[in-house]
C-alpha cells in the first residue's frame, strides 16, 4: 500500500480453478460464484466471470461514492442508477485490457450541469475509480449527458475520503 494508513476493511475470497471452471467463496460465505469464461470467449452457462463481478462492484461502489458527495453537499440525488459495462480489449502481446462504462440517472438532479459535476466529484473518490485512473479507460454520463474527461479534478472533493 502507499500510504501508512491501516485499512478500515479488507475483503477476502478463495478462488480454485480461475476463469475456466473456477469457484470463488468469500471468506464470510456471503458470496459463492462458480467462475466459467463468457460465452465471447467460449464459455458456457452455469457461472459468472470476473468481469461480470467488477461491473457490479464498481457499480455498487461508485453509488456509494455518489452518496457520500451529494451529502457534503447537501443535495439531494433521490434513487439513483447505474448501468455499468466492463469491456475485456485485447491489446498487443496477447494481453488484454479493461474498459469501463458507467452510465449515471440522478432523478432528482434536473440540472445537467450539476449532474455532471456530482458524478466527476463522485469519481474523484470512489475507491474503485481511484484504482483504475491511468490504468482503465473510464466513460461516463449523468442523466444521458456524456462526461468528456472524468479524470479532472472537481473541487474540493477530490481529497475527500
Amino acid at each position: 500500500m502507499s500510504e501508512s494508513r491501516s485499512p478500515i476493511y479488507t475483503a477476502e475470497a478463495h478462488v480454485t480453478g480461475g476463469r475456466a471452471e473456477g469457484h470463488g467463496r468469500t471468506s464470510d460465505g456471503a458470496l459463492e460464484v462458480d467462475l466459467r469464461p463468457p460465452q465471447e470467449m467460449g464459455g458456457g452457462a452455469g457461472g459468472t466471470n470476473p468481469e461480470q463481478l467488477f461491473a457490479v462492484g464498481y457499480a455498487a461502489c461508485f453509488e456509494s461514492a455518489l452518496g457520500a458527495v451529494a451529502r457534503r453537499r447537501r443535495q439531494e440525488v433521490g434513487d439513483v442508477a447505474i448501468d455499468s459495462q466492463v469491456m475485456l480489449v485485447p491489446a498487443e502481446n496477447r494481453a488484454f485490457n479493461l474498459a469501463v462504462a458507467l452510465a449515471v440517472t440522478l432523478p432528482s438532479v434536473d440540472d445537467p450541469d450539476e449532474a455532471v459535476e456530482l458524478v466527476r466529484a463522485a469519481h474523484q473518490v470512489c475507491p474503485y475509480s481511484n484504482a483504475t485512473r491511468g490504468n482503465v479507460d473510464v466513460a461516463l454520463t449523468a442523466n444521458g449527458r456524456g462526461i468528456e474527461d472524468a479524470s479532472e479534478p472537481a473541487g474540493q472533493e477530490q481529497h475527500a475520503s
